[in-house]
C-alpha cells in the first residue's frame, strides 16, 4: 500500500478451523504526519447475500427456461398431431407392405416426439397437497432404486426422525427425488455409494421469502463429479453429461420442487456430489 491507496477485494474465501466463509475485504491506510502508522482492516461476511443472489438468479433462469420450453413444446405438438393423422390416413390407403412400413415409422416417431413434448411440459394437473412425512417419500425412492439396481450399489440412510410433517404432493415429491437419485446412480461405476440424508434447516431464505424452518434432503454420491462446464446449466432442459441422456430428469425435478416453493442446489467435486432439496416447513 501507498499512502494514497485503498485495497478492496470481493468474495474472498477464508478457511478457519475447517469452516469456510466468504468476505468482502477493505484495507485502508491511516495516515499521520504523512506516514502510514496504522492500517484499518474491514471484513464483511457475504455468504448469505451471495446465496440469496444465486438462488434468485437460479429461480429466474428456471422460470424463463420453463416458459420458453412450454411455448416451444406447444408449438411443436400442434403440427405433430397433424403429421401423425396424415400418416394414419395414408397408412389406410396404401396396400404395398413396404410403403406401410414407412408410414408406421412416421407414426411411431410422432408418438416418440409426443412423449418427449409431454415430458417437457411437465405435470398437467395441479399438485394435491397433503400433510406427509418426508421419510415416506425418501424410503419409497430407496426401495425403487434398490429394486432396479444392477451391480454393487450401496445406499446409506442418515435420517433425522424429528422432522415434522410437511404439506406436499407425495407423488410429485417421489418423482423429483427419484429423478435425482437415478441421476446419481447413472453417474456411479462399480462399488458406488449413495447417501440419503435428511436434516432441519433454520432461518432459510428462498426467492426473497424467509422460512423459520425447512427440511433439507441431501443426495450424496461418490461418483466422478459433474463437468464444471455444465454444472451451472444442469437444471436446464436437454443439458446432460451423458451421451445417452435426455437432460430432462433434473429439469423436471427442479420444476416439481419449485411447485412446492422449494429449491434444488448442487455442489460437486470428484468423489463427492451433493444435490440438496430444500422444502419449507
Amino acid at each position: 500500500l501507498t499512502m494514497a491507496e485503498n485495497l478492496v477485494d470481493r468474495e474472498l474465501v477464508l478457511d478457519r478451523m475447517s469452516h469456510t466463509f466468504t468476505v468482502n475485504l477493505s484495507v485502508t491506510p491511516l495516515i499521520q504526519d504523512n506516514d502510514i502508522h496504522q492500517i484499518l482492516l474491514e471484513m464483511q461476511r457475504v455468504d448469505n447475500h451471495l446465496r440469496i443472489s444465486k438462488e434468485e438468479q437460479l429461480l429466474s433462469q428456471q422460470n424463463t427456461a420453463r416458459l420458453l420450453v412450454r411455448g416451444l413444446a406447444h408449438e411443436i405438438k400442434n403440427p405433430l398431431g397433424g403429421l401423425r393423422g396424415a400418416a394414419q390416413l395414408l397408412n389406410l390407403e396404401v396396400a404395398d407392405p413396404e410403403l406401410k412400413e414407412y408410414t408406421q415409422i412416421i407414426i411411431a416417431e410422432s408418438d416418440r416426439l409426443q412423449g418427449l413434448m409431454d415430458k417437457l411440459l411437465g405435470p398437467n394437473k395441479p399438485p394435491n397437497f397433503k400433510m406427509i412425512n418426508i421419510h415416506e417419500v425418501v424410503e419409497r425412492v430407496r426401495q425403487l432404486v434398490e429394486a432396479e439396481a444392477t451391480g454393487n450399489l450401496e445406499i446409506i440412510c442418515d435420517y433425522d426422525p424429528s422432522i415434522p410433517d410437511i404439506r406436499a404432493d407425495r407423488d410429485l415429491l417421489i418423482q423429483a427425488v427419484l429423478n435425482i437419485v437415478k441421476n446419481a446412480v447413472q453417474a456411479l461405476s462399480e462399488n458406488g455409494k449413495i447417501i440419503l440424508k435428511t436434516r432441519i434447516q433454520r432461518n432459510v431464505t428462498m426467492g426473497r421469502r424467509h422460512h423459520k424452518l425447512a427440511v433439507k434432503i441431501d443426495v450424496i454420491d461418490n461418483g466422478p463429479g459433474i463437468n464444471p462446464d455444465i454444472i451451472e446449466r444442469i437444471f436446464y432442459p436437454m443439458i446432460t453429461g451423458r451421451a445417452e441422456g435426455t437432460g430432462l430428469g433434473l429439469s423436471i425435478a427442479q420444476s416439481l420442487i419449485n411447485q412446492h416453493n422449494g429449491l434444488i442446489e448442487c455442489h460437486s467435486e470428484p468423489g463427492n456430489t451433493v444435490f440438496s432439496i430444500i422444502l419449507p416447513i
